[in-house]
């Protein structure tokens, strides 16, 4: 078929177009619509767990002397981002400080009482049933089971290496079926969203909005091309406009880096990369690689101080880049994501739980764009950085 052979992004564009058109046309209309993309989500969500499983073990298993090379680096420049990311939010924050509405008194939320509650729930996500981490989406636990299945699956015999090869090729060739209703998916995604929210409520919220947005624009295309640079010395603008374009947009209507993984995945076959590399950074990088979310957590937390008139010097603002840092590295694991991290972050500077929970109340309002962005940048820089590193001859 002629659509199956398209461009996906000139289809996706078109599917954002039709959604806006049927928002404003017929809200009522869209509102119906939004069950497409639930259910485009949900399918990547289905997939994306089994697909990390038998990846990861195929690419352990059947991996090369450079695999675990490569590795490093990634991790390495995950690592540098999401700090960096931290750093550039307390920049971003002194030099636009911003005021919030601090007026909701009440909302339904659990959030973390520390850091070493954030740790101790990755490390107990380590050691999962790997049962119960397919059935919950917990990617550290399957990129754990996939790694020792593919150790002890690396001296088997061939031919059980090459079936898990096939089984992995075979769940590939679903996911991209999946990824080819994607134009579909985002267009009742985008007609869904604005019949029922719209853009009306963001307005109160324009200058936070515009130093989050404006802090991971600038992690995009100014931060992390500088990381890819230091690393290999080329012109990083091309993939990262590639990564942006094919990876970003399709995360910013999910709105799940989870959801995203199959998506980067065959983007990064599309790039001919090494997949006995990119089939372990990508799933990691959809847990830990968070530059997005120690964004967030930043801004919103300088905000409420400022809001309060506590004055942040510079050894503590640089404590909390590290702990915002390591907090979003958890992010992926917690119930609301991000946003329920940010008590954790006020409590180094003393604010209540009860004035910190009016913070997260306000990043709930504005998680139409906030959310969107945090996953667009934190998924898109998965590819950014892997393609860095695993590129076949390099």
């Amino acid at each position: 078929m002629q659509w199956l052979r398209g461009s996906l992004v000139l289809q996706i564009l078109i599917g954002i177009v039709a959604g806006v058109a049927l928002a404003f046309a017929s809200p009522s209309a869209a509102d119906s619509a939004m069950l497409l993309g639930n259910l485009f989500v949900q399918a990547l969500k289905a997939v994306a767990p089994v697909l990390v499983l038998v990846l990861v073990a195929s690419a352990v298993a059947n991996r090369r002397a450079s695999h675990t090379a490569q590795l490093r680096p990634i991790l390495l420049m995950y690592l540098a981002g999401t700090v960096a990311a931290a750093l550039l939010a307390v920049v971003m924050s002194t030099l636009f400080p911003t005021s919030l509405s601090l007026t909701v008194t009440d909302i339904d939320a659990s959030a973390p009482q520390g850091i070493a509650e954030v740790l101790g729930g990755l490390l107990f996500k380590l050691v999962d049933n790997p049962v119960s981490a397919v059935m919950n989406g917990n990617y550290i636990g399957i990129v754990v089971w996939g790694l020792l299945l593919g150790l002890f699956l690396h001296r088997a015999a061939e031919s059980t290496r090459a079936m898990l090869a096939d089984v992995a090729d075979a769940v590939t060739g679903i996911v991209r079926i999946v990824i080819r209703l994607a134009p579909i998916g985002i267009f009742g995604l985008v007609a869904g969203s604005l019949a029922a929210g719209g853009l009306d409520v963001l307005g109160g919220y324009a200058r936070l909005l515009t130093v989050l947005l404006s802090a991971m624009l600038i992690m995009a295309l100014v931060v992390n091309p500088l990381i890819v640079w230091v690393k290999t010395q080329r012109n990083p603008y091309p993939i990262v406009l590639t990564a942006l374009r094919e990876s970003g947009v399709t995360a910013f209507f999910t709105r799940s880096s989870a959801a995203n993984i199959p998506v980067n995945l065959a983007l990064c076959e599309r790039l001919n990369l090494e997949r006995d590399t990119y089939a372990v950074s990508i799933p990691l990088g959809a847990t830990i690689n968070m530059g997005g979310a120690a964004i967030t957590i930043t801004v919103l937390t300088l905000a409420a101080t400022h809001t309060l008139g506590i004055v942040v010097d510079l050894p503590t603002a640089l404590l909390l880049s590290v702990v915002a840092a390591l907090s979003a590295c958890g992010a992926s694991g917690v119930a609301g994501g991000s946003l329920l991290l940010i008590p954790l972050s006020c409590g180094l500077f003393g604010i209540s739980e009860d004035v910190a929970m009016q913070v997260v109340a306000v990043g709930f309002v504005i998680s139409i764009l906030q959310d969107s962005a945090e996953t667009a940048l934190n998924s898109s820089t998965d590819v950014v950085f892997t393609a860095a590193v695993a590129t076949k001859g390099d």
